[in-house]
């Protein structure tokens, strides 16, 4: 069986960080991906990934990763269940992401975009910040570390 999913496309708001009761960081974001059939009249849809990292990833992403910015995602499908405090039911999809790359240079202005290109994929060492152009492999917890019916 296979579940692996990459999707290319543009940061709909800046990622947000949080830390779970057992200490480990992640972050969210959601991404907009062009469909690839532009409508007859008007401009081109999009469909919108929830996207959630881990540890190291989660470091880089709030660090370098701002709304607009055109990243890769690379990682695999997840759901999960839970009832919301009217006590109705939910299901949630949501990409949990292995690598995240920044695909553009941030914009002058801070505002993301840009241009540029993708420069490979390299590993930060001996604990330096990494370089914007890094893609980071995501330390998701053990099964057995991870709650995700926490407040985290």
């Amino acid at each position: 069986m296979l579940n692996r999913i990459v999707l290319i496309g543009r940061l709909t708001r800046d990622p947000e960080v949080r830390t779970t009761t057992t200490g480990k960081n992640f972050a969210t974001f959601s991404i907009a991906v062009n469909k690839k059939i532009k409508p007859a009249e008007g401009e081109r849809d999009a469909d919108f990934f929830n996207i959630k990292v881990w540890g190291q990833t989660a470091t880089y992403v709030e660090s370098y990763l701002t709304k607009g910015r055109l990243i890769t995602v690379d990682g695999r499908m997840e759901s999960r269940k839970y009832t919301d405090r009217e006590g109705v039911n939910r299901e949630i999809w949501e990409v949990v992401a292995d690598n995240v790359s920044a695909l553009d240079r941030p914009r002058e202005d801070g505002a993301g975009g840009g241009g540029g290109g993708y420069t490979g994929e390299r590993r930060s060492e001996g604990g330096a910040r990494p370089s914007p152009a890094e893609t980071f492999t995501s330390e998701s917890p053990a099964d057995s570390a991870y709650d995700p019916f926490s407040d985290a």
